[in-house]
C-alpha cells in the first residue's frame, strides 16, 4: 500500500494562518501602544493639574460634565444592546411593527433637556465664580499682546518686564489685557482661563495662584507668521521672594560707567544710530535712564530674565549672541531687523545686556 502525501492545500492554509497571526496581534497592540504613549508625560501645558483657584474651577466642570457624558452614554448604549438582544431577528419569526409611541417620544424630547440642565447649572455657577470683580488687595497687571512678544506694566509698583510674568503665590492676580496690534490669546493651562486679547478692548482674568513654580503660557490665537513663537512663562514665587523681585525691578540698573571696557562699549553701540534706515537699539527699547523705546520688549532688567525673544531662545551669551545676530532667521516675521552687526559689536552688546541685571 503506498504512502499518501499532504494535503498541499491544508499546508498552504496553515501557513496563511501562521501569518496572520503575528499581524492580528500587531494590530491588538498598536492601540495599546498609542494609549501608552498618550498617557507619558511631561505635559507642561496640561490643564489637568491645575494650580489656581480659576483652573481648580474649570477642572471641576469639566470633570462634572464628564461624568454626566459617561452617565447617558451608559445609559444610550445600554438600552442599545438590551433592544438589539431583546428584539433581534429569529428563525421563522416577523418583527413587530410599531408605528409611533406616544410614551417614547416624549421621552426622548425632555432626557435631553433635563440633561442639559444640569450641564448648565454648575456651568453657569463656575462662570459667576471665575468673573467676579478682583478682591482688593489683588496684584494689578496690564497685558500689552504685541507681535510677538508679551509686556507686563505693574501700575501698583511702577515697573514693566517682558515674557515672564512675576506674582506671588496665594496673592490673587487682576490681568487686564490688550493688544497693540492684531487679537492674541492669552493662555497658560495650569493657571486656568483663555481670554482674546483685541486691540480696543480691555478683557479680564483673575486667579490666585497656589503653588511656586513656572508655568508656560502661549498666545492661543493665529497672528500672524510667528504665532507659534509667541509664548511666555509665569513664574509664581514666593511671598517673600516676590517683594526681592519687584523691588529690584523698581531700581534702575547700574550705570554705563561702572561697567567693564567691553560693556561699555555695548552701552555705546546700544545708542548708536546705523545707516541705512536709521536703525538703533534705543529707537525701540526701553532702558531705565538711557532710553525710553516704546516698540520692544523694555530691556532694564533682561539679565534677570530666564529666557529671550518671548521664550524662544534660552537667555544666555549663546542665546544673546544668535539673537543679535540674526533676529529673522531666529524667529520668522520678527519685527527686529537685522542691521549687520560685527562680531565685536554683538560681543560688545552681549555684555552690556548681562549687565541689566
Amino acid at each position: 500500500m503506498g504512502h499518501l502525501s499532504p494535503n498541499p492545500s491544508i499546508r498552504q492554509g496553515d501557513s496563511v494562518r501562521r501569518l496572520l497571526l503575528p499581524s492580528r496581534v500587531v494590530w491588538w497592540l498598536l492601540p495599546a501602544a498609542v494609549a501608552v504613549v498618550g498617557c507619558s508625560g511631561p505635559f507642561p501645558q496640561s490643564t489637568l493639574h491645575p494650580a489656581s483657584d480659576f483652573g481648580t474651577a474649570i477642572d471641576s466642570l469639566y470633570r462634572t460634565i464628564f461624568w454626566f457624558a459617561v452617565g447617558v452614554f451608559v445609559i444610550v448604549e445600554g438600552l442599545l444592546i438590551v433592544i438589539l438582544i431583546r428584539f433581534r431577528a429569529r428563525p421563522g419569526g416577523e418583527a413587530k411593527h410599531v408605528h409611533g409611541s406616544t410614551v417614547l417620544e416624549i421621552a426622548w424630547t425632555l432626557a435631553p433637556a433635563v440633561v442639559l440642565v444640569f450641564i448648565a447649572v454648575p456651568t453657569m455657577q463656575t462662570i459667576f465664580d471665575v468673573g467676579g470683580a478682583p478682591p482688593e488687595d489683588a496684584l494689578e497687571v496690564e497685558v500689552v499682546g504685541h507681535q510677538w512678544w508679551w509686556e507686563f506694566r505693574y501700575p501698583q509698583l511702577g515697573i514693566t518686564t517682558a515674557n515672564e510674568l512675576h506674582v506671588a503665590r496665594g496673592r490673587p492676580v487682576a490681568l487686564s489685557m490688550t493688544s497693540a496690534d492684531v487679537i492674541h490669546s492669552f493662555w497658560v493651562p495650569k493657571l486656568g482661563g483663555k481670554r482674546d486679547v483685541n486691540p480696543g478692548r480691555n478683557t479680564r482674568i483673575v486667579f490666585t495662584p497656589d503653588s511656586a513654580d513656572t508655568y508656560l503660557g502661549q498666545c492661543a490665537e493665529f497672528c500672524g507668521e510667528s504665532h507659534a513663537n509667541m509664548r511666555f512663562r509665569v513664574v509664581v514665587d514666593e511671598p517673600d521672594v516676590f517683594d526681592q523681585w519687584s523691588r529690584a525691578q523698581a531700581v534702575a540698573p547700574a550705570p554705563v560707567e561702572s561697567l567693564g571696557d567691553l560693556a561699555r562699549q555695548g552701552a555705546e553701540a546700544f545708542a548708536r544710530i546705523r545707516q541705512p534706515g536709521n536703525h538703533s537699539c534705543v529707537a525701540c527699547h526701553a532702558i531705565e535712564g538711557v532710553s525710553f523705546g516704546v516698540l520692544g520688549p523694555n530691556l532694564t532688567h533682561v539679565a534677570g530674565r530666564t529666557t529671550l525673544a518671548a521664550g524662544i531662545l534660552p537667555n544666555t551669551t549663546e542665546g544673546l549672541t544668535r539673537w543679535l545676530r540674526n533676529p529673522p532667521g531666529e524667529k520668522p516675521g520678527s519685527l527686529m531687523p537685522d542691521i549687520d552687526l560685527s562680531d565685536q559689536e554683538i560681543a560688545a552688546l552681549v555684555a552690556y545686556l548681562q549687565g541689566l541685571e
